[in-house]
């Protein structure tokens, strides 16, 4: 991959969690919350600057305490966000979500994330850009959906290498569009897949084999994907290739399972990035994910230390 300045553009959801502090209850057992950055995009976008990458987001806040404290945050960990929109006349998105140690249960209160202009995305930055990343979240909502599509296409088209995390919800998706043919136009720009059997449940209205996966994907554009199966670890999928599998790393306790797919994708990318084997990508996603898993929150800051440490 060629190298460029930016090594990825992270566009979409720019959130507060709220994340619950009692363990293993669903929001309704839930007495306290403590607050922390949010919303997928915006964990790829740190954990890629925290794993030593140029990491840029494109997003959109309130002009509140909120946004001032996400903005902050997004300062010191290394993410430029130059390209960061602040509304006046709308309040900064907030999700309440659960602790605990499989899917969590959460509640979106939804204003600015979705608020996403094409002008925060210049032509000149696609073309300074390695890996245009987004998320189904961030397709879910009419502004934000017209600027990613068309956006993705410039992108494709300039030579970025487009990626995605199917990360579909119903409780989020407020578009007169099908998301299964959303899904399908982006996918035609052969993104990086990255999919959760929950995800694919949610997408789809029941349940499909893991072939069934990979087909429909690679039928529609998608040269790799990647199926993320929880403690059960990950199969990915280049097509023409035989499945390679790999099983999550052991670890003690799971602290918080909160952003460990984004940790994981964070990871992979990083390696691809860096024209390493599809093996090693997985294998150092897996890594990640589980530094995140045994960390309440996002992942450390000192994070290429700890992988250090692990080798």
């Amino acid at each position: 991959m060629k190298s460029k300045l930016i090594d990825i553009l992270c566009v979409g959801e720019l959130l507060i969690d709220f994340i619950g502090h009692q363990s293993d209850v669903m929001i309704d057992n839930t007495r306290d919350y403590h607050r922390y950055l949010g919303g997928s995009p915006t964990n790829v976008a740190i954990n890629c600057a925290s794993l030593g990458m140029q990491s840029v987001l494109v997003a959109a806040v309130g002009k509140d305490g909120l946004g001032a404290y996400a903005l902050e945050k997004l300062k010191q960990r290394g993410v430029f966000t130059q390209n960061i929109k602040e509304w006046k006349d709308k309040s900064t998105s907030i999700i309440l979500v659960s602790k605990s140690t499989e899917t969590p249960d959460f509640i979106p209160y939804r204003q600015a994330d979705f608020a996403i202009e094409e002008a925060q995305i210049s032509k000149e930055k696609l073309l300074n850009t390695n890996i245009f990343h987004t998320t189904c979240f961030a397709l879910s909502k009419g502004q934000a959906q017209a600027t990613i599509l068309k956006k993705a296409k410039e992108a494709y088209d300039l030579g970025c290498q487009l990626s995605i995390d199917i990360n579909y919800s119903e409780k989020v998706w407020d578009s007169s569009n099908d998301p299964l043919d959303v899904v399908k136009s982006y996918c035609a720009y052969n993104p990086l897949v990255k999919v959760s059997e929950d995800d694919i449940t949610r997408l789809f209205g029941g349940h499909l084999s893991h072939q069934e996966i990979f087909d429909f994907f690679h039928q529609h554009g998608v040269h790799i994907v990647c199926l993320t199966l929880g403690g059960k670890g990950v199969k990915l999928s280049e097509k023409g290739k035989e499945i390679l599998e790999m099983p999550a790393k052991k670890i003690d306790k799971v602290v918080d399972a909160t952003g460990a797919g984004d940790a994981f994708w964070s990871g992979f990318l990083k390696a691809y990035s860096q024209k390493q084997s599809i093996e090693t990508a997985v294998q150092l996603g897996l890594q990640v994910a589980a530094i995140k898993l045994q960390t309440l929150g996002g992942i450390p800051q000192n994070i290429k230390e700890l992988l250090t440490l692990k080798k």
